[in-house]
């Protein structure tokens, strides 16, 4: 038995890997692929293309023409080395000798400015294709959070935000909130919040000590949709059919304790196992008590009534030339989303820094079966989140080479070879700090959860 669990681990971690390495491998080929095709339209002698890093050694190589292509063994990203460029490769005998006229520093600022900013226009344009075609393919499905009957179910961290129970959420900052699964981010970044409270809008501001906890509750939904505690099926052989529940129950008490939502009633079982409850259910017009078991498997043999969630979902289909303005749209929205998530990050009171993701990180977010959805839909979020790093004006990543040749463009002249050696280690030393900090907390999450 537990070999056959251990090999089913096995399998889903090599389906999450695979996953996540087809994801990198193709953002990274077409970023690289979006320096390599303006500097060769520029007849600039491409190097090498690598998909991953290739220190000492590399998986796979072959040259064709000038350009050496291969593969490396680090799969930490990939890179194209251009001739006559300062890059990471830090290559300074080359650059001592004289120009050549396929040399990136031999061409105009306006043909490098191209060259430098194809990887992120590429990671854009990649994105919003994605999410255009994802929206002709399978369309748009929703929640409308303006119609769920019931409001929102929240936890003891969504209370302390200042939600209640059965509160239907107006807006946050004052913009409304149409689909329900935008709520949960929109919370965490906003600073106001509005809900229709038993008639009433109540608004309340959103505290940051209380989304540090929401951060460190990482897997636990503070919010979703409340769904009533009325049973739509009762399974043969569990101990719910045996106490005598029956199908269109109404539960509302456990052990005297008053269950509103579906959610309560969950809680309460996973509360009491291996205990008896001592269950009041409205059964049409009357009151029925019960004594129901709660196994070790916390399994009763019921499952819940959504059909009154039912006109809450919406399903929207798009033809092409409307999937691709909102395609885009799509995208710009998940370019601010991440721009603002940053002051997440560096807030000293919600501390959003010590729940970065790596790698291995990421590939536990991977789904276990093989998901082409999540995998293209994940492929565009992050193929944003590419583009908005490698703009950011950091040595050694393209926003950094392309403020130093915005400079160039606007007082005439380039910065020095010396000036651009010592930001690009210097930009190597913020990245590779980068990259240890977020490796640790993959690591320190592994191991201690």
């Amino acid at each position: 038995m537990r070999f056959l669990y251990l090999k089913y681990l096995l399998m889903t971690l090599l389906i999450q890997i695979t996953q996540f390495v087809f994801i990198i491998s193709v953002l990274v080929i077409l970023h690289e692929l979006g320096h390599f095709l303006p500097a060769k339209y520029f007849k600039t002698k491409v190097e090498k293309f690598y998909l991953f890093f290739d220190y000492k050694f590399s998986l796979f190589k072959k040259k064709i023409g000038d350009t050496e292509y291969g593969i490396g063994w680090i799969p930490f990203g990939g890179y194209v080395k251009i001739a006559g460029m300062i890059d990471e490769s830090m290559d300074k005998e080359q650059m001592k000798l004289p120009p050549k006229p396929w040399e990136f520093r031999s061409k105009p600022a306006w043909q490098r400015l191209i060259i430098m900013i194809g990887g992120v226009t590429v990671n854009f344009f990649l994105a919003w294709f994605i999410y255009s075609a994802i929206l002709m393919y399978y369309g748009e499905s929703y929640v409308d959070n303006s119609k769920l009957p019931y409001g929102v179910y929240v936890d003891e961290v969504g209370e302390q935000l200042g939600i209640k129970k059965g509160d239907i959420i107006v807006s946050v900052d004052k913009k409304p909130i149409q689909k329900f699964g935008d709520a949960p981010i929109a919370i965490l970044l906003g600073e106001q919040m509005t809900v229709n409270r038993n008639g009433q809008k109540v608004s309340f501001p959103l505290k940051d000590e209380i989304k540090k906890l929401v951060l460190e509750n990482q897997g636990k939904r503070f919010i979703s949709e409340a769904i009533p505690a009325k049973i739509a099926l009762v399974a043969d052989g569990y101990t719910a059919q045996k106490a005598g529940l029956q199908k269109g129950d109404e539960i509302v008490k456990i052990n005297d304790k008053p269950i509103a939502f579906w959610q309560d009633l969950v809680n309460e079982i996973h509360s009491n196992k291996n205990k008896d409850l001592q269950v009041l259910a409205k059964r049409n017009d009357a009151l029925v008590n019960l004594t129901i078991h709660v196994p070790d498997s916390v399994k009763i043999g019921v499952s819940p009534d959504i059909s009154l969630l039912k006109n809450a979902s919406v399903t929207k289909k798009y033809g092409f030339i409307e999937s691709i303005p909102n395609g885009f749209h799509q995208t710009i929205d998940v370019l601010v989303n991440q721009v603002r998530q940053f002051k997440l990050v560096f807030n000293k009171k919600v501390q959003g820094y010590k729940h970065m993701k790596g790698p291995i990180g990421i590939v536990g977010v991977m789904p276990p079966q093989w998901d082409w959805y999540f995998v293209w839909k994940f492929m565009a979020m992050f193929s944003v989140w590419l583009a908005f790093l490698n703009l950011l004006p950091i040595p050694a990543l393209d926003g950094g080479h392309i403020v130093f040749l915005l400079y160039e463009m606007i007082t005439g002249k380039p910065a020095s070879e010396k000036v651009l050696e010592y930001a690009q280690i210097a930009g190597f030393i913020i990245v590779m700090s980068l990259m240890v900090l977020v490796f640790g907390s993959d690591i320190y999450h592994l191991i201690f959860g």
